[in-house]
C-alpha cells in the first residue's frame, strides 16, 4: 500500500478520516462449555472527526472489538469497513500495510522501545515504511510538537514521566497520519489528572485532523471528553449516549 502523503497536511491542518462501519461482528475463543464469547453481534458506526468512547468492565469485549477493527484479529462472523475498504476481507499482507498507515494504535502500556529516544520511537512507523530521512525527521518533529514534547525528542522513556511517555506513544500513532486512531485504555497507567490531559489531547487532535477515533476506557471520569459513549457488556453493545 502506498504511503498516504496526499492526506497529510502541515501542523494544524486537517487529515481526513474514514467512516468506520462495524456490522454484526462476532468473536469466540475456544469451544464447548469453556468457550468465551468475546463479541456477540456488535454493530456501530464512527464518523470522521468523531471521538467515541467504549466503556465496560475488564473482560467485557472492549479490547477484542478494537483488535478486530484494526485487523489484529479476525472475527468469526460480521464485517468491518473503513471507508470503502473491507478490513475483514483483507489478506495478511494488506492488514499489515493497513496498520502501518491508515490505522494507528495507542496502548495502555505505552509500548516504547527503552533504548530509543522519544524521537526515534516516534520515527519507527516511518522507518518501517521506508519514508525518506529528511521527510521522516520533519514529520517526527511535527508529531512531537503536536503533543507538546518538541523539546523532549532526545529523552529516552526512562527519562520521561508516565504522561510524557503516553504522549510519545500518541505522537508515534499520529506520525503515520492515520484515518483511524484506536486507543486501548490509553490512560490506564496514569493518575486521574494526567489521564484527563491525555484524553483531552486525543479529543483535540481528532477534531483538528478530522480523524475517526475509538477509545476504550473503564474510567467514568474520562467519558466527558468523548462525543459519544458506547457501553459493552458480555460481548453485547448495550447502551449508547
Amino acid at each position: 500500500m502506498a504511503d498516504r502523503t496526499s492526506r497529510r497536511g502541515r501542523a494544524g491542518a486537517a487529515v481526513s478520516g474514514d467512516l468506520l462501519r462495524v456490522h454484526d461482528v462476532r468473536r469466540t475463543f475456544g469451544s464447548g462449555p469453556t468457550a468465551v464469547h468475546a463479541l456477540r453481534g456488535v454493530s456501530l458506526e464512527v464518523a470522521p472527526g468523531e471521538l467515541v468512547a467504549v466503556r465496560g468492565r475488564s473482560g467485557s469485549g472492549k479490547t477484542s472489538l478494537l483488535n478486530v477493527i484494526g485487523g489484529l484479529d479476525r472475527p468469526d462472523a460480521g464485517t468491518v469497513h473503513l471507508g470503502d475498504r473491507e478490513v475483514t476481507g483483507m489478506s495478511d499482507a494488506d492488514l499489515l500495510a493497513l496498520r502501518r498507515g491508515p490505522v494507528s494504535y495507542v496502548f495502555q502500556s505505552f509500548g516504547l522501545v527503552p533504548i530509543l529516544s522519544a524521537r526515534e520511537n516516534v520515527g519507527v512507523p516511518l522507518r518501517l515504511r521506508a519514508v525518506d530521512g529528511a521527510e521522516r525527521e520533519r514529520r517526527v518533529s511535527e508529531a512531537l510538537e503536536h503533543v507538546g514534547l518538541g523539546s523532549h525528542g532526545e529523552h529516552r522513556p526512562d527519562e520521561l514521566s508516565g504522561g510524557q511517555q503516553q504522549r510519545v506513544g500518541l505522537a508515534r500513532a499520529l506520525v503515520a497520519e492515520p484515518g483511524l486512531l484506536l486507543a486501548d485504555e490509553p490512560t490506564g497507567q496514569l493518575d486521574s489528572e494526567t489521564g484527563r490531559e491525555i484524553m483531552e489531547l486525543i479529543a483535540r487532535l481528532a477534531k483538528e485532523r478530522t480523524m475517526t477515533t475509538l477509545v476504550t476506557t473503564h474510567d467514568p471520569a474520562l467519558l466527558s471528553t468523548a462525543d459519544r459513549v458506547l457501553e459493552i457488556a458480555d460481548g453485547h453493545l448495550v447502551t449508547a449516549t
